[in-house]
């Protein structure tokens, strides 16, 4: 069921922006500072999917917390989940999703056992076929640059009809539009967009266009 309630979602809103918190941003005294003021305002432009790369660190999970109180509406997940003991974390948060950068059904399954959604990341047409039989109606292409925008359609003849992707790793902003008409179902846009004051406006200025197109 969380599989297709996300699928719905980036269907309305085929964005994904990742972020990975610096060790300061965990602390609670950095409230209204940084990382979370620069969510907030992307939340307020109408961001409305965020990854926040888990760390295993005792100030990830207040992080979360901070956002979930300042951005109520937003569809938030973790990133980077790669060992058992961050889906611990997630099932405390009841996160709406997880995703992985690599595909281990072994995580898949114990996140299950859990009541997460782990989106596991795939790369090779075994991968993704592994991926198809275990159940995973949701993957994510990673890393997508080096594959490039035709990969993921070529998949299609071989392996017959393929799941909600999202494509993931060295995209930006102006990527979207090739990435999307290509077929993939979502992009996920990382880290530099935060980084960068010209990619952060970019961001700002499609969701506005966005929004006005609706």
């Amino acid at each position: 069921m969380r599989q297709e309630l996300l699928v719905a979602s980036l269907q309305h809103q085929p964005l994904l922006l990742v972020i990975r918190p610096e060790p300061d941003d965990l602390v609670a005294s950095s409230l209204g500072s940084g990382l979370l003021e620069q969510v907030q305002q992307l939340y307020a432009a109408g961001l409305r999917h965020l990854e926040v790369a888990w760390l295993d660190q005792p100030g990830w999970i207040g992080f979360m917390q901070r956002v979930q109180d300042h951005c109520p509406g937003l569809n938030l997940g973790a990133a980077s989940v790669t060992v058992s003991k961050a889906l611990n974390d997630l099932s405390r948060l009841d996160l709406s999703y997880a995703m992985a950068p690599c595909w281990c059904p072994e995580l898949v399954a114990q996140a299950r056992g859990l009541g997460v959604l782990l989106v596991p990341g795939v790369f090779s047409p075994t991968e993704v076929h592994q991926a198809m039989r275990f159940g995973c109606r949701v993957v994510k292409l990673f890393p997508a640059a080096n594959l490039g925008p035709g990969y993921w359609s070529r998949l299609q003849a071989p392996l017959g009809p393929l799941p909600f992707v999202i494509a993931a790793g060295g995209l930006e902003v102006g990527d979207l539009p090739a990435w999307l008409e290509a077929g993939h179902g979502a992009v996920a846009l990382g880290g530099r967009v935060v980084g960068s004051l010209p990619a952060f406006q970019a961001l700002l200025d499609w969701l506005h266009q966005s929004r006005s197109q609706r």
